[in-house]
């Protein structure tokens, strides 16, 4: 089968970055489930483990954790999906990626695609969606009822991946009011377009914008993105015993002693957590997939794809990496297909 690796992490522009090679398809066993790869779509993590994560073995390491396709093999223990299903997942860290024509994925992570997507739509959004998902409600706890209306939760970084889904769940899903961060014109379009309430400059001080809106302060946050710069004004902003998660690797260290006078509470999201520790909740991510398929089929919620590159190919990987590592992406970069 057809594969995009790399066997030396070297940057995006060295020719031998990301290259196209054969391998062999591999087999379903247990719980795996054996997909056809019909779409991708790149995210940051991919262009992370590139610059960081050396091959073992010489062997070529496939990236790639964002993917639609179909069943066509299983293990001896799957009970969840048949062959022949369209399914949409976000992978394992600790596995081979979607950037092959075939890949094993536990059926515990894997979700039955929405039907009124096309490959591409869907490709843009399972990883984005777990994420989202999982920092709205498993780590900060926001109700799914009425309950949440007193929520007032700041995401800040609002226009990428994640936090293009998260306005969107939360507005859908959720009575909180929302209030997203984003700097330029394009992206403060795009989130107040996803359903924010308010929306803040990031590059200016937020504190002050807050209460130009009316607000006294937030009692969540979903820090997407350069947290160390902004973590002293959202402890600021914080309510007394509200709650903090964030997704990304601060550069600098964090004074979490800062928030212990309001019992701040600070929480971390990986949604590779599960698949990597086997966990006895695994199946929660195949859940929410689905449930989330569904409010797509109901045009409830907006695929966050925003560009596509044309067939799976190292070439083309390479231009999306190159894309993602600029900081200027709005919404996802998608590929579909393979070449011959």
């Amino acid at each position: 089968m057809k594969a995009i690796g790399y066997i030396e992490s070297q940057p995006i522009d060295a020719a031998d970055a990301l290259i196209d090679f054969e391998t062999q398809v591999p087999v379903a066993q247990g719980h795996d489930l054996l997909i056809e790869v019909l779409a991708v779509s790149v995210n940051p993590v991919d262009t992370k483990i590139r610059q960081r994560v050396s091959p073992q073995d010489q062997q070529p390491k496939v990236l790639g954790w964002d993917a639609v396709g179909i069943v066509r093999a299983i293990g001896d223990k799957v009970t969840l999906f048949k062959e022949g299903e369209r399914v949409w997942y976000a992978g394992d860290l600790t596995r081979a990626g979607s950037n092959a024509e075939f890949q094993l994925v536990d059926e515990r992570i894997v979700g039955k695609a929405p039907t009124n997507w096309s490959d591409e739509q869907a490709a843009a959004m399972p990883l984005t969606v777990i994420t989202a998902w999982e920092l709205l409600f498993d780590r900060l706890q926001v109700s799914r009822d009425a309950a949440g209306k007193d929520v007032r939760l700041l995401i800040t970084g609002a226009a990428g991946g994640v936090g293009s889904v998260m306005v969107q769940l939360a507005r859908q899903l959720t009575g909180a009011t929302v209030i997203a961060t984003a700097s330029r014109p394009e992206s403060q379009r795009w989130v107040t377009e996803l359903g924010a309430h308010y929306v803040l400059d990031h590059s200016q001080p937020l504190a002050p914008q807050l209460e130009a809106n009316g607000l006294d302060d937030v009692t969540h946050v979903a820090s997407l993105t350069h947290t160390e710069q902004h973590f002293s004004a959202l402890v600021e902003m914080l309510k007394p015993q509200g709650r903090l998660a964030l997704i990304d690797d601060p550069a600098e260290p964090l004074d979490i002693m800062s928030m212990k006078m309001k019992s701040l509470s600070l929480h971390w999201e990986f949604m590779y957590t599960r698949s990597m520790f086997n966990t006895d909740d695994m199946i929660e991510q195949h859940l929410l997939l689905n449930e989330v398929a569904a409010l797509a089929d109901l045009g409830r919620l907006q695929s966050t794809l925003g560009e596509s590159f044309g067939a799976i190919c190292a070439e083309n990987l390479k231009r999306a990496h190159q894309q993602l590592e600029s900081g200027t992406t709005i919404g996802k970069v998608v590929l579909s297909g393979f070449n011959g």
